[in-house]
């Protein structure tokens, strides 16, 4: 369940608590507000402020260190357009056995702005699979000064529909976490331990 958690964090974040406009302010710094694009799909919008430059901030999410210092034990990084971030939670598997979750870069802009898109594995509810080729998340970044740095994250094309609202309590704790570990590696210096 712990690989289904990460994923939803970069790519299911309308799986969350449903109320049109509503925010949930964290103890822990990570604002999650839900929004529609329309009756039928949702957005997340969840945003934080890192104490540490953009640089670092963009290394932690478009390169292997920084993907196995913060999300998970084992990462493969082909950081350009149509590349891919090949991730495992399980730090005694491989890249590319049946646990490897596949996100395809869609786009980004250096320094600003990604476009990321999974690729879902028999790990995710049929439900999602089929709306797979709906599900962004696109993560903007934002230097506010030399030692802080903005990001939010749009998880868009989401459905608001019951078997997507009965998941959204699971993972919003779990997208929060791992936001929580960002912020803690990046103003800390320290890799998670997994």
């Amino acid at each position: 369940m712990k690989k289904i958690t990460f994923i939803i964090l970069l790519f299911l974040p309308g799986l969350f608590i449903y109320s049109q406009n509503q925010k949930i302010q964290t103890e822990k710094r990570v604002t999650s507000t839900i929004d529609s694009t329309n009756k039928k799909e949702l957005v997340l919008i969840q945003e934080f402020i890192v104490n540490v430059p953009l640089d670092s901030v963009w290394n932690a999410y478009t390169t292997k260190n920084g993907w196995e210092s913060w999300v998970v034990p084992l990462a493969e990084v082909d950081f350009k357009i149509n590349g891919t971030i090949k991730t495992n939670y399980d730090k005694n598997g491989k890249i590319g056995d049946s646990t490897t979750i596949n996100l395809k870069v869609v786009n980004y802009i250096p320094k600003k702005l990604i476009t990321l898109q999974a690729e879902l594995t028999n790990n995710f509810p049929d439900f999602m699979k089929k709306d797979e080729k709906d599900l962004y998340n696109i993560i903007c970044f934002e230097s506010l000064t030399s030692k802080k740095t903005k990001i939010i994250s749009y998880g868009i094309g989401y459905k608001n529909n019951p078997k997507y609202l009965s998941l959204m309590k699971f993972f919003i704790s779990g997208n929060e976490m791992s936001y929580q570990q960002l912020i803690a590696y990046l103003e800390k210096g320290k890799a998670i331990k997994f």
